[in-house]
């Protein structure tokens, strides 16, 4: 993928979500919700300070990270669709 976001921005992939509920339940497509949960593909190089000096961000390219419902704007990149946010908008990283 050819693309790098800038400052304190992230791309990440949504995780799927189940398509079943604990009771076996089938989940139709209009039901579902948008998951907030994903991976992250790339990271900027991070935000400054004032004075200039860079603020290395917290995330990695690989982490799995829990955002907001509307966190980010969604984006179509090579064909898969993907959503660019702040690094501030990531809640934290699911071990």
């Amino acid at each position: 993928m050819a693309f790098t976001p800038l400052h304190d921005r992230v791309l990440v992939r949504r995780v799927e979500s189940e398509e079943k509920t604990s009771g076996g339940l089938i989940i139709p497509e209009s039901a579902k919700e948008k998951p907030a949960e994903g991976e992250v593909i790339s990271v900027g190089a991070g935000a400054r300070k004032d004075n200039g000096e860079l603020i290395a961000p917290a995330v990695n390219a690989g982490d799995k990270v829990l955002f907001g419902k509307w966190s980010g704007t969604e984006v179509t990149i090579d064909g898969e669709e993907l959503l660019i946010m702040k690094e501030s908008d990531i809640m934290g990283i699911l071990a």
